[in-house]
């Protein structure tokens, strides 16, 4: 199991969760979940997650399946720092769109004793390694890798193909701009130098 089940938390410490894969696999579904579990369970929950994400409401973390749950918008990753005291489970969505300050941010926190869920695109729309997941990927207890269905031929989807023409990295939007694809159906973009 790549979570903490009940009878194999740690006690007396933190710990980091990262949930990763490409879009509409179920990240931020997950996200919700577990910190809807640990409000439940009565522990002090926070959710964070970037300003640039707009896509739905400024003021909750929502998923494709339109679940969603408040959260605090933060223009930058150090923001979170100040606002975490009181909190025992810290959740943040979307930490590809976070600079690299997030994994010292995300280790600190567990070095208090927090709980920390970060959910996140491990690959870019080329296939690439998406910064900063990776490295939260190596220091996490857990990870769940979540897949989604192609859309081209139904199998398990890991990948993100972009259907427009942009070649920024970073294009915040959902299947006006995306689609899952499996590594078969998958087309990397061809770069124009």
């Amino acid at each position: 199991m790549t979570t903490p089940s009940t009878h194999h938390s740690p006690t007396d410490t933190g710990w980091i969760e990262v949930i990763c894969g490409c879009m509409f696999s179920g990240k931020t579904e997950e996200l919700i979940r577990r910190v809807r579990r640990a409000h439940i369970a009565k522990q002090k929950v926070i959710v964070f997650k970037p300003q640039i994400d707009t896509r739905y409401r400024s003021d909750h973390i929502v998923s494709h399946s339109e679940q969603s749950h408040v959260s605090v918008s933060v223009k930058d990753a150090k923001d979170i720092m100040e606002l975490v005291d009181e909190y025992q489970v810290i959740g943040i969505d979307e930490a590809q769109f976070f600079s690299s300050d997030i994994i010292e941010i995300c280790n600190t926190l567990a070095d208090r004793g927090k709980r920390v869920i970060v959910a996140g695109l491990d690959q870019d729309y080329r296939g690439v390694p998406f910064e900063p997941v990776p490295q939260l990927l190596a220091i996490a207890e857990y990870i769940t890798k979540t897949l989604a269905i192609c859309m081209v031929c139904g199998n398990p989807a890991d990948r993100t193909q972009r259907i427009t023409k942009s070649q920024e990295r970073v294009l915040v939007g959902a299947k006006d701009h995306y689609e899952a694809r499996c590594r078969k159906c998958f087309e990397p973009p061809v770069e124009s130098h």
